[in-house]
């Protein structure tokens, strides 16, 4: 009997994947993506080439980017590969949002939000403006799931309250977001020296948001043992590897709450007198943490797309032929 071809042995392996694609069984899947988003240098490259052990200096992210990183897990095992993507700009590139997230890896997609703490003004706008963005991608591809793949899309659903245990007390109260979400702020080193009740409003305020949307929260720098445990929580979105359990809650600390381990009641009311919070109208919990938050930081009113310079004239991209070509033909036109 004739041994199979390799062109068989491909075509078997597709028909595989395949199958096992539709049924939605829920089999772990050696590809998974994790896009970071955030605040314009924030520090989301830095993390990035942290994770993958990469010592190189980041450049500035102009658009959309994209690497990968692969973990072998063990003798003659395919390895696991990890898709990250990163979106530059701050809030300025919201249309490219949807580039990454498709039907064909949400299942396996995290979404990482890193948030400069060093700029608590910018902070609520640039979180609203992007959690709202990516969940509203997020929804269209689930409900086209749903027509092709009714079970995928459930299980999506359902897997959503998997970090938050049945018996929680929050649980009726919180909406959690679509897909995983880790939020990092980032620059600690300068917003330890912050006045207290600064810190405060902060920290409160940012767990309360992660907490509601059932997603991990931790501070980093650029000090080794915190760039450390954020790899960590990196490595756990990308190739599976155990959760951290740890928690610290101090405000006088780098916070870091693993999703489903804090609570509204450790959380306490925004940070407010009582007569204050009285004269503030809001139609949800999120709306009045919203409104207390900006009460002490007002959003700059910025043009967001002002900072966002033209790739064609950066230096970064510089391809000498092509540029001469450009230059040639802008003065044919003129």
């Amino acid at each position: 009997m004739p041994s199979e071809t390799l062109w068989e042995i491909a075509k078997a392996e597709v028909e595989k994947r395949g199958s096992s694609e539709n049924e939605g069984d829920g089999a772990e899947i050696g590809e998974k993506s994790v896009f970071f988003i955030g605040s314009k240098n924030g520090g989301k490259t830095t993390i990035i080439l942290r994770c993958l052990d990469r010592d190189e200096p980041p450049k500035p992210t102009l658009a959309l980017e994209y690497t990968y990183g692969r973990r072998t897990k063990g003798h003659n095992i395919p390895k696991d590969i990890a898709h990250f993507w990163e979106l530059g700009g701050g809030t300025s590139l919201l249309d490219l949002i949807s580039i990454p997230i498709t039907s064909d890896t949400l299942r396996t997609f995290s979404i990482v939000l890193v948030l400069d703490l060093s700029k608590p003004n910018d902070l609520w706008p640039t979180m609203e403006n992007l959690l709202q963005a990516t969940k509203l991608n997020i929804d269209k591809v689930i409900m086209k799931l749903g027509k092709k793949n009714s079970k995928a899309a459930s299980e999506m659903r359902q897997k959503m309250w998997s970090n938050m245990q049945k018996d929680h007390p929050d649980r009726e109260l919180l909406d959690p977001f679509p897909i995983p979400l880790v939020i990092i702020g980032s620059k600690y080193d300068i917003f330890q020296d912050f006045d207290s009740e600064k810190r405060k409003v902060i920290c409160k305020t940012l767990r309360f948001v992660a907490h509601y949307y059932g997603a991990s929260l931790m501070f980093t720098s650029k000090s080794e043992a915190l760039l450390l445990k954020i790899r960590g929580v990196i490595n756990q979105l990308a190739f599976g590897i155990n959760k951290s359990k740890s928690i610290c809650v101090d405000q006088n600390k780098p916070l870091f709450i693993t999703a489903g381990l804090d609570s509204l009641s450790q959380i306490g009311p925004p940070p407010l007198p009582d007569n204050d919070i009285g004269k503030l109208h809001a139609r949800s919990p999120m709306e009045l943490w919203k409104k207390v938050y900006e009460k002490l930081f007002p959003p700059k009113s910025i043009n967001t797309l002002k900072d966002v310079k033209d790739p064609a004239k950066d230096p970064q991209y510089a391809e000498s032929e092509v540029d001469e070509m450009r230059i040639q033909k802008d003065q044919e036109e003129r």
